[in-house]
């Protein structure tokens, strides 16, 4: 009787322990997608939820910024460099049941470069002549002249591959071809996605996931400690960070990201036209202060468009270092001896909201008043991205190697500079290493000398995670919350 009793109660653990197995995850962020099509938007959350995860394009980012075959299994390329042949995976199915082919691929690239296409990095797909299907498990790309950037321009999410059929939908219902399918979008609160049972590749170890929307940094703590949600991807109080630490239940994972964060300026606009202003400003910010009082010390100091971790990457700080005596004879000199006002509009991210009020009380010791308007992400994008009505704001780069945008007049900096985009056109045609480096390096130079904007810092993205959770990337090349590879410790 005592042996049978044991024997019960042995399998009840079992069952137990099985039935408790987590197969689901939720994950925080603090941004919410404008709308779920990765191709027509410039927002960076709408990538954080579905690149990889839901989108998939030719190429793809690994989580060390490697690029890597996608829905493309394997290329060719040809001795001149201006003809790409992709070879597509076989079984590769959209999670409407339709099968992807070859006319999917020129259907969605031809999107992306149209002249009317609402495409946020349309410029990554300006050097491409043609797109055709040779059958239906091969695409050509031609170009109209070489570009050794090409296969990491497709690894974006803007040049993911979508159905055709999708798109009259695609902004509340997208669907893709990647190992989580989407379920349900609850406005201001949160995106439902399950496993996609038919997945080409390695399905993925969660049955679902559950991306949660949290702004509020003191609502974001609550939630990780009351382990309502398990993780927060880009952390947004810094200052909890050594309590996590302490803390048994949680893993703390501090990682770097592509996210240059510059004071944007707006180049075209009195008195930012006038160099000597620009360079006045960059010399009124104590970037220091900015990454210690906004950030707790997370953060590298940056003094151009380019990450610290590139092995191109040059110091420029010391062109802008905080020098307020300079920056007020700099202002005498441009005309502004009693300073000016303008406009500080900053988007809901902490490092804008924190970092706005730092710089902007080191603005006024100088004689600059710059009135702060808080924005929610869509009128962000509406007035200072698309409209360009702004004096100054703060944001964050997080595209990897993107100081081509400087050679884009129409950018909402709107810098034009014809010696820069002359250097960029032949950058993007350069094929020899050190050549490349010369000229990135070159690149960096100009726009800091030029002080297109004030280059603050590299932004660090700190995850906070239940202990047992596993997969997640350090590191953001790209802006991705990649569950691909995600699940429990047994």
């Amino acid at each position: 009787m005592t042996f049978f009793k044991a024997t019960v109660t042995a399998s009840a653990v079992l069952l137990a322990s099985t039935a408790l197995a987590k197969t689901d995850v939720t994950v925080a962020m603090q941004l919410e997608p404008p709308h779920l099509d990765p191709t027509s938007a410039a927002a960076g959350a709408i990538d954080s939820v579905l690149y990889s995860n839901v989108f998939e394009g030719l190429t793809r980012f690994g989580p060390d910024g490697s690029v890597n075959p996608g829905l493309a299994e394997s290329w060719d390329i040809s001795e001149d460099g201006l003809t790409y042949t992709f070879h597509l995976r076989e079984g590769v199915k959209f999670h409407d049941g339709t099968d992807l082919d070859a006319s999917d691929v020129v259907f969605s690239l031809d999107r992306a470069r149209a002249e009317d296409s609402a495409n946020a990095q349309k410029a990554l797909f300006a050097g491409i002549a043609s797109v055709e299907a040779v059958d239906p498990a091969t695409v050509k790309l031609t170009l109209s002249a070489p570009n050794g950037s090409m296969l990491f321009n497709l690894a974006w999410g803007d040049a993911v591959i979508v159905a055709p059929e999708s798109i009259e939908t695609i902004k509340q219902t997208p669907i893709g071809t990647g190992a989580f399918k989407f379920d349900n979008w609850v406005q201001g609160d949160k995106i439902d996605l399950s496993r996609n049972e038919n997945y080409w590749g390695t399905p993925a170890k969660l049955d679902k996931a559950t991306f949660k929307f949290i702004s509020d940094p003191t609502a974001a703590f609550a939630a990780m400690m009351a382990e309502d949600i398990d993780a927060f991807v880009g952390y947004p109080a810094p200052e909890n960070i050594p309590q996590f630490e302490a803390d048994p239940r949680f893993q703390v994972i501090l990682g770097n990201t592509e996210g240059e964060t510059i004071l944007g300026t707006n180049n075209k606009q009195p008195p930012f036209d006038n160099l000597k202003v620009r360079k006045a400003l960059a010399h009124a910010i104590d970037r220091q202060a900015i990454i210690d009082g906004a950030m707790f010390g997370l953060g590298t100091p940056i003094g151009s468009h380019f990450a610290p971790h590139n092995p191109d990457y040059v110091d420029l700080t010391g062109n802008s270092q905080y020098d307020p005596e300079l920056a007020k004879k700099l202002l005498a000199e441009a005309g502004f001896a009693d300073g000016f006002k303008t406009t500080l509009k900053l988007p809901p991210p902490s490092y804008a909201r924190r970092g706005g009020e730092i710089i902007a009380a080191q603005l006024r010791a100088v004689g600059i008043d710059a009135e702060i308007s808080n924005l929610e992400w869509a009128q962000w994008l509406e007035q200072v991205f698309r409209g360009k009505d702004f004096g100054l704001t703060i944001v964050s780069h997080t595209e990897p190697f993107d100081i081509g945008i400087y050679a884009r007049p129409d950018y909402y900096f709107q810098y034009d500079n014809a010696e820069f985009q002359s250097l960029i056109e032949d950058l993007n045609v350069e094929a020899d290493g050190d050549k490349r480096s010369e000229m990135i390096k070159k690149a960096q130079n100009i726009i800091a000398e030029d002080y297109v904007n004030a280059y603050l810092f590299q932004l660090a993205i700190p995850t906070i995670a239940k202990a047992g959770l596993q997969g997640m990337w350090e590191d953001a090349p790209t802006q991705a919350v990649d569950l691909t590879a995600v699940g429990w410790a047994d």
